[in-house]
């Protein structure tokens, strides 16, 4: 009588996936690599001491919702009317009504100005 051999135990199927595991592990540890570190003696500067101050060719548009040229009041068409057409830098303070940036960008827009730019603080987070 011929004997039959045992019975093959089925393999785990875990091996695979611990290949892909593996895989992504080099992947993404290579990738994180890739931009290189600033350089250890670098001190970035602080900008946390500066005063802020706009730009001298900006309209300011304060909390009130007056608006100022320069440290002179001034209204969206005298301002046009003066400076000429054209793209106007507009620093809106941070307090300001929406509603009130939106007439004032209106009325610069129709009294000639080519396009109204809102100046903005950008921080790093």
């Amino acid at each position: 009588m011929i004997q039959q051999p045992p019975p093959r135990k089925k393999r785990d199927s875990t091996i695979p996936l611990i290949n892909v595991v593996f895989l992504m592990l080099v992947f993404f540890l290579i990738a994180g690599t890739v931009a290189p570190p600033l350089d250890p003696t670098l001190h970035l500067v602080q900008t946390s001491d500066l005063e802020g101050r706009e730009p001298p060719d900006a309209l300011v548009l304060h909390a009130d919702g007056s608006l100022s040229f320069r440290g002179q009041s001034t209204a969206p068409d005298a301002h046009i009317a003066a400076s000429g057409t054209g793209p106007t830098r507009i620093v809106p303070d941070r307090d300001v009504p929406a509603q009130r940036l939106m007439e004032v960008t209106g009325a610069l827009r129709r009294a000639g100005a080519t396009s109204v730019i809102l100046v903005t603080e950008r921080a790093l987070q």
